[in-house]
């Protein structure tokens, strides 16, 4: 490539959604023969894609900024807090250009009037997936944009607009490419997964010469004849959920659900806007369980909603020790400019709420080492992510990459293993967080 090819330098922040979205951007600028660089000193132009859905990530998000504007000056804004165009203009009046989520056309035009483009086909070649910010073996599939829901605490649909799902053949022709392209797990990933489709009326479309509706249960079908793991995060416990633990159960998912819970009192449930039916949640987490025993749950929930009572957060306790979850986070809740339940009555004090999330945190460990220890003596398949010393860090089907544990396999150098393979590991030792085995020889 031409040493007089525009550079530009990338800084993504934010959820896996916003990833991908800074990977489609990344692409596009590659396809216009942009180099992209890692120093701000190599930088002709630097993009931000920003977050701006709780106070400490427009903190980190407007510090990104100022670190851009400092060492380099000429700085694109993009993301979430771009929907805030003021917070950023206000703290940094010089940014080139101030776009929201998903709004790649602007980043594209604020790049070319900063950095007109010097493209050559001949030799600015790039794979048919695009490029990828994650590691070469797993990839998120972000199968639709924006959120029908209004939850009390949220402030997304204002950033990223309603539902709209992306074609269920769109999806399954980028599942391909990126299987083509070396994947083996696939995430998939949006802010309702449960609702993919409703906005399209669940359309049929063709895929491989068959028939797929826009919905979640057969765009797991047709992922599933990929040969990649396939992992589902964000799903509402709707009751066709029910419909995908089958293929969970016969292996062609991942049994594994990412399952934002939020809390367990009804009445708090209800004041955030959010399913409250708990009894019938635990009925069906009892359900998934006998008919794939494999299953793995993970959640988050928030601690200290305004108007939570010490009764309710008992409640809350109480629902971790029934339904068992295997993998949880929390949060002590914190005010996001523009949510609805600012406005709402009796906000907990922040000792409380610091106290009752170290309680939280304190009865989930519990829970998860002792569910932990329970696979002691099994065997797993794993999927390697790295090799660090002797060891090769791993991960299980029951863990997703950079929010769950690992699985730590004492002799992976010795067995050969490298980044992006499967393998057989016998567990023999666990703690609350993390798995440690040794490579299963077959005979």
């Amino acid at each position: 490539m031409s040493l007089q090819q525009p550079k530009v330098g990338f800084v993504s922040l934010g959820c896996p959604k916003a990833l991908v979205d800074s990977e489609r951007i990344l692409t596009q600028l590659r396809v216009e023969g942009y180099d992209l660089v890692q120093r701000y000193d190599d930088a002709d132009v630097v993009v931000v894609n920003t977050c701006g859905f709780i106070d400490s990530a427009v903190a980190e998000s407007l510090d990104a900024i100022g670190e851009a504007m400092a060492e380099n000056g000429k700085v694109i804004v993009t993301g979430c807090l771009g929907k805030r165009s003021e917070v950023i203009r206000e703290a940094y009046p010089d940014v080139l250009s101030i776009s929201g989520p998903q709004d790649y056309a602007s980043v594209m035009d604020a790049v070319h009037l900063a950095l007109p483009p010097k493209h050559d086909p001949f030799i600015d070649l790039l794979p048919d997936y695009g490029l990828k910010l994650t590691p070469k073996h797993y990839a998120y599939l972000k199968i639709s944009e924006g959120c029908n829901h209004r939850c009390s605490f949220c402030i997304i649909p204002s950033m990223r607009g309603d539902l709209v799902s992306r074609p269920v053949d769109e999806v399954l022709r980028e599942a391909e490419k990126l299987v083509r392209g070396g994947v083996k797990e696939l995430l998939v990933v949006s802010q309702d997964t449960s609702a993919y489709g409703v906005d399209l009326k669940y359309a049929t479309r063709l895929w491989r010469g068959n028939a797929y509706q826009t919905r979640m249960k057969a765009l797991c079908e047709g992922l599933s004849g990929l040969g990649a793991w396939t992992r589902l995060h964000y799903v509402y416990p709707y009751p066709h959920v029910d419909e995908i633990i089958p293929l969970m159960a016969e292996g062609k998912l991942l049994p594994y659900l990412d399952i934002p819970f939020q809390h367990a009192s009804p009445r708090i449930l209800k004041l955030m806007k959010r399913p409250g039916a708990v009894d019938k949640t635990l009925e069906r987490i009892q359900r998934w369980r006998a008919a794939c025993p494999e299953l793995t749950i993970r959640s988050t929930f928030i601690v200290g909603f305004p108007g939570e009572t010490d009764a309710e957060f008992e409640e809350l306790l109480e629902f971790l020790d029934e339904a068992q979850l295997d993998r949880v986070g929390a949060f002590a809740y914190s005010p996001v400019a523009g949510a609805q339940a600012n406005a709402l009555p009796d906000p907990v004090d922040e000792g409380v709420k610091q106290e009752r999330l170290a309680r939280f945190m304190e009865r989930q460990a519990a829970i998860s080492e002792a569910r932990l220890a329970a696979k002691v003596g099994s065997v797993q398949q794993v999927i390697v992510d790295a090799i660090d010393g002797d060891l090769a860090i791993a991960r299980s089907m029951a863990d997703a990459p950079e929010i769950d544990g690992l699985v730590q396999v004492q002799d992976g150098r010795e067995a050969g293993l490298q980044p992006g393979e499967f393998a057989m590991v016998r567990i023999m030792g666990s703690d609350e967080h993390d798995l440690y085995g040794e490579v299963e020889y077959e005979g």
